[in-house]
């Protein structure tokens, strides 16, 4: 069973994917760390901007670095959805998540293009979204806490920023697949996204088994 979860920064990805994983028992990719880890190796090289640098730390990435405090830095997190737009850096990080989805029991994956792109064919699609001003308060309290409201219009820049650059580019922009069940987050609990999300794999299955 592949699960492909999609959606912009803060809609809660990651943490639904979890859940979800850790339910079904079967392994979990938050495809996103990828690019942030290539982000970081960019950096360290030179300019993540540069094509053939970012392209060079692709096919340099070490999984160890998914486990690196560092990637939620906000300089990796602005650098992650610039290497992220470039296809030779896309394409040097397909197989690994293909691969990944075909283990034996099956796997969760969350990103941007997982229902698209990368596991078109994915048992169940969903997409989470929210709107960029409850993902950007999301974001401030992870960054600094319940008093995080001096950097909230920043963050808010930041994330409407990233949004455009997704959704416009021409290597797998930001859009939902066109079977991906979508489930706005705005106004939910991670509670209630999980059990929302759980009530459409069933109803996807379901579907799927007639």
């Amino acid at each position: 069973m592949i699960i492909a979860i999609d959606g912009p920064a803060g809609a809660g990805k990651s943490t639904i994917a979890r859940r979800i994983a850790q339910h079904f028992g079967i392994a979990h990719l938050d495809t996103g760390s990828l690019y942030r880890a290539v982000a970081l190796e960019a950096l360290g090289m030179g300019d993540p901007a540069d094509p053939a640098t970012a392209e060079r730390a692709a096919k340099a990435l070490d999984l160890s670095m998914l486990e690196d405090r560092r990637l939620r830095d906000e300089n990796v997190t602005a650098a992650s959805s610039v290497v992220a737009a470039m296809p030779a850096v896309r394409e040097a990080l397909l197989d690994f998540q293909r691969n990944f989805a075909q283990r034996p029991g099956g796997a969760v994956l969350d990103g941007r293009d997982i229902g698209t792109v990368i596991c078109p064919d994915a048992d169940a699609k969903l997409f989470l979204t929210a709107t960029a001003e409850a993902r950007a308060l999301r974001r401030t309290r992870e960054l600094q806490g319940d008093a995080g409201g001096a950097i909230y219009q920043r963050v808010l820049a930041d994330m409407k920023a990233r949004d455009a650059r997704d959704s416009v580019r021409r290597a797998a922009p930001l859009v939902p697949a066109d079977d991906a069940i979508v489930i706005d987050t705005s106004t939910l609990d991670a509670d209630a996204v999980f059990a929302a999300a759980l009530a459409a794999i069933a109803d996807t299955l379901a579907v799927t088994k007639r």
